[in-house]
């Protein structure tokens, strides 16, 4: 019995490998008689798996002219294995429940995605550390195309596709900020954002109902997030007409499919940023996002989290499109909140971890330390150094990078561990150039009926002039009068070349102000306007009404000149022939500024009359109906008064001789 098995077993076996040969054969006798296409003469020519294909096609076709008959008897059975394979394929979809109407369905790759992750730290000229994370992941995939519903998702986050398929999101935006960027003492930031949250999206043009969907999106992004969101309504929502343009590819121009929201008094935490590094596909296990500890980043001067999420194409014809998830957190340490007292940094004391590893599933893992203002190493020493040193226009500046390489194992050194050290070796540090573009805002006046909002945008280049586009959003309590609207620069009146205008509505919507306006060089220019104060009802007021309400920040928008085709010197030595050729550097830039926000204190009524008038009422109640209702519901009985002592007692001796008692 046991050699009858071996025998089946054997003829078995044998059938399998001359099958598969004949498969083999038949293959390579229709890439014979099949001509060869530009990408078959391509991959012959340059790569060396090409030309083995090409050795084996020279071979197969010496075999398929000396056995014409072993060609055809492998067709016919290719033939067969074919009806066998659809057959397997349409039992394997049954029992998946997914039915598979033809091979090109079935042999459809997979989109391909890939994650990138890198770490900027920036010595700024306050002696204070800028780190800048940013991770984004690229999707090769279109959510809205016809007929195509994505259901495996394997580095993109699951929670933000379904978000993006169900409410037809073009772009999503939105960041987290707890503190106020210092631009004059830090220089611009890589990813401006506001004090609080801000949200802004774009709505695919087929959204019928573009507010409903806001609303839904709103407090689907609250509960990913853990944040106030869902306080977001109509009456601090807005449809900026010229401000926040698409970023992505393929953009809706139509600006009633974008809304934007902020919520200035939004407290960022832990619970935030939780559900933000659970986004990431090795969260905060591997990688950068092991620096990201909530202790030593919430224990910091400035920071800000923030996940951007837009299309983009996938070639340089932009024939397909693709989705790219930016999650960046910005965070600002200073020798004062970190205990420190010598300007000595390191991962280490900024994130109590250091670096041991890259995330597996990264295609790109480095770290960039800014030395542009550190060529000869004077300012402060850096270990351990890198020999790779990388320069780019960063802002309108050339700025020079030592680079750190998380995929490379060299980097970690013997102890397996990346611990980056900067050791200041002065006192001062490098100064810096005042931004080009700058904001601010105040408010003016006194008393608590009526104000004025000062903004100020300062233009310091200077000699070229720009334009800048100024959005305002300002509450519906704080009545603008748009006829005291003025604009001045240089004590001259500056007449904007757009307006628009928004009034408000009482508890309905907020003021909307647009403005261009064009900035003379190296000048101030003041947006002043005045408002009056509305009283509210006094459930309207928030649990401390007398520290006062706050008002988002102004966006200032604009393409700044870049600082590197700026020459103020011209008595700087270059050669005669630069003169022929125009700057190679970009000439400008895009750059975004956000003014601080601001607190109005609105007129508040004396909130312990009510616990007075509470007191009074129950004091009424008490003393004069408790009285009353008393007297009426109580009964009376007429009860003998008790004998005295002395007659008790000689009732008790009547007793003992038998005499009725007095």
């Amino acid at each position: 019995m046991t050699s009858r098995r071996c025998i089946l077993l054997s003829v078995v076996l044998l059938w399998c490998i001359t099958h598969a040969s004949s498969e083999k054969q038949l293959k390579l006798t229709e890439d014979k008689n099949k001509p060869p296409t530009d990408v078959d003469r391509s991959l012959s020519e340059k790569s060396p798996e090409g030309q083995l294909h090409a050795q084996k096609s020279e071979e197969t076709r010496d075999t398929s002219k000396a056995e014409p008959d072993q060609a055809e008897k492998a067709k016919s059975e290719k033939q067969f294995a074919s009806k066998e394979a659809d057959v397997n394929r349409d039992d394997i979809s049954d029992q998946q429940g997914k039915g598979v109407n033809d091979e090109a369905e079935f042999k459809r790759p997979l989109a391909k995605d890939q994650f990138q992750e890198e770490l900027v730290i920036k010595p700024l000229p306050s002696g204070d550390i800028y780190s800048s994370f940013q991770f984004r992941t690229r999707w090769d995939i279109d959510f809205f195309q016809p007929g195509k519903k994505v259901s495996h998702y394997r580095l993109f986050p699951k929670s933000l596709g379904q978000l993006i398929s169900k409410f037809s999101v073009r772009e999503l935006h939105i960041s987290f900020t707890q503190g106020y960027w210092r631009t004059m003492q830090w220089g611009q930031p890589f990813l401006p954002a506001p004090p609080g949250a801000e949200l802004w999206v774009w709505f695919q043009d087929t959204v019928t109902d573009v507010d409903g969907a806001w609303k839904e999106l709103t407090n689907v992004i609250s509960g990913i997030f853990c944040a106030s969101l869902n306080f977001i309504d109509t009456t601090n929502t807005v449809q900026p007409t010229a401000s926040f343009r698409s970023l992505g590819v393929g953009n809706v121009t139509d600006q009633k499919f974008l809304r934007y929201a902020l919520l200035p008094r939004e407290i960022v935490c832990t619970e935030n940023l939780t559900p933000w590094k659970k986004l990431l596909p090795c969260g905060s296990k591997a990688g950068l996002a092991v620096l990201l500890k909530s202790e030593k980043l919430f224990h910091s001067s400035f920071f800000s989290q923030a996940v951007h999420i837009r299309p983009i194409c996938q070639d340089w014809q932009c024939r397909t499109m693709a989705w790219e998830l930016r999650q960046t957190l910005n965070v600002v340490f200073d020798l004062y909140t970190t205990g420190q007292n010598k300007k000595e940094w390191s991962l280490f004391k900024m994130f109590s971890r250091t670096l041991t590893e890259a995330c597996p599933l990264a295609s790109s893992s480095k770290v960039y330390i800014d030395v542009t203002d550190n060529p000869q190493g004077e300012l402060f020493e850096l270990h351990p150094s890198s020999a790779t040193l990388n320069q780019a226009v960063v802002l309108g500046d050339r700025r020079t990078y030592a680079v750190y390489d998380l995929k490379m194992m060299d980097t970690f050194g013997s102890l397996r561990t990346l611990n980056i050290v900067l050791r200041w070796k002065t006192s001062s540090g490098a100064d810096m150039l005042r931004p080009l573009l700058h904001g601010e805002r105040y408010v003016a006046g006194y008393g608590l009926q009526t104000g004025e909002i000062h903004t100020l945008i300062s233009n310091n280049h200077p000699y070229r002039a720009f334009p800048v586009l100024l959005l305002d959003v300002v509450p519906w309590y704080l009545r603008m009068y748009i006829h005291t609207l003025t604009v001045t620069s240089k004590a001259l009146p500056n007449k904007p070349s757009y307006i628009h205008y928004q009034p408000s509505k009482d508890r309905v919507r907020p003021h909307l102000l647009e403005m261009l306006i064009q900035l003379p060089p190296n000048s101030v220019t003041e947006v002043t306007v005045q408002f009056e104060r509305a009283l509210l009802k006094w459930t309207e007021y928030t649990p401390d009404p007398n520290h006062g309400l706050y008002v988002g920040s102004s966006v200032i928008s604009g393409l700044v000149p870049s600082v590197v085709a700026m020459d103020t010197n011209s008595s700087q030595e270059y050669p005669l022939f630069s003169t022929f050729f125009p700057c190679k550097e970009e000439s400008s830039y895009f750059v975004r500024v956000y003014t601080e926000p601001l607190l109005v204190n609105l007129p508040t009524p004396d909130f312990s009359m009510p616990y007075n008038v509470i007191c009074l009422t129950c004091t009424v109640v008490a003393v004069g109906y408790g009285s009353l209702y008393n007297l009426l519901t109580r009964t009376f009985q007429v009860e003998e008064p008790s004998p005295g002592l002395v007659k008790r007692l000689a009732n008790v001796i009547r007793y003992f001789r038998g005499v009725p008692p007095l």
